[in-house]
């Protein structure tokens, strides 16, 4: 399996940003896909997820209703949303994968496969 996440920026405060992940290696029908950031001196963080069997979505609380998370199976391609963009949203963002059912979604140890990180910055 290999991921390939793309679509980082610089950005101000209010703005938006998608990002995507190019999955490739597998058929993704029974897989989970999940976002996950790191700001610099700090742990990765869960920010998002989606079963790509049935669409079902999850969400960190601090991202629920600004980011949304989306697959195109045609292109095996997750996005990330990203609307009304803070300060404390600036991270290297992470996409990765996992074969479902395998644990909870918000667990970094639970994905087995990961994408290179792209880096978002939001100014104020």
């Amino acid at each position: 399996v290999q991921l390939q996440a793309s679509g980082g920026g610089l950005v101000q405060a209010g703005g938006s940003l998608r990002l995507s992940c190019a999955a490739s290696g597998r058929t993704f029908s029974s897989y989970g896909m999940g976002w996950f950031r790191q700001a610099p001196g700090k742990g990765r963080d869960y920010v998002a997820a989606i079963n790509w069997s049935d669409g079902s979505t999850y969400y960190a609380d601090s991202v629920k209703g600004r980011f949304t998370i989306s697959r195109d199976s045609a292109k095996n391609t997750v996005y990330l949303q990203m609307d009304s963009l803070k300060p404390e949203d600036t991270a290297v963002y992470y996409c990765a994968a996992k074969t479902l059912p395998t644990g909870g979604w918000a667990s970094i140890y639970t994905y087995a496969y990961w994408g290179q990180g792209t880096q978002v910055t939001v100014s104020s």
